[in-house]
């Protein structure tokens, strides 16, 4: 499974339920990378998108501990069992957690592939991402140059998780 995520220089990803930023060769990459694939994220999360309904051209996974929670053109996991159930319909390699901080803490350990976007600035925030340089069982496979959005730098960088 795959992780997705954009970070600042503390591994931060949101302030008060959003993002912190917004970089458009971000989006593209992301638009890219999960499009006609799995996404799986929280209910929270969810509701940050456009009229808080799920990504088109994507098999929408929400992870709510609500029993009650139901979103139209998504699939409900009510938890972690449930959803790894959920999970081994699709190919692995098309699954992609996209947020927020719990599930990504929850998730990891489940992923062997994470595409961060690394942006060189720290924000104001409140939810984070593990700091994937602080973990040995992680390592950088794929780096981009370094780019530029006005006067925000920012790089992709591709981790997978170390065979044993």
């Amino acid at each position: 499974m795959n992780l997705i995520v954009a970070v600042d220089n503390h591994w931060a990803i949101g302030n008060k339920g959003d993002l912190l930023v917004r970089i458009p060769n971000d989006h593209k990459f992301f638009r890219e990378e999960t499009t006609g694939k799995v996404v799986v994220l929280g209910r929270k999360t969810l509701e940050t998108f456009p009229q808080g309904m799920p990504l088109k051209n994507r098999t929408n996974i929400i992870l709510s501990s609500d029993p009650d929670y139901k979103v139209k053109g998504a699939v409900i996991a009510h938890s972690i069992e449930g959803l790894l159930k959920e999970l081994e319909r699709y190919e692995s390699g098309d699954v992609y957690i996209i947020g927020g901080e719990s599930v990504y803490r929850q998730m990891l350990p489940y992923c062997d592939v994470a595409h961060v976007t690394k942006i060189d600035h720290k924000y104001e925030a409140d939810s984070y991402f593990p700091n994937l340089d602080q973990m040995d069982e992680w390592k950088i496979t794929a780096d981009s140059e370094e780019q530029t959005y006005f006067d925000i730098a920012y790089q992709f960088v591709k981790y997978e998780r170390r065979t044993k």
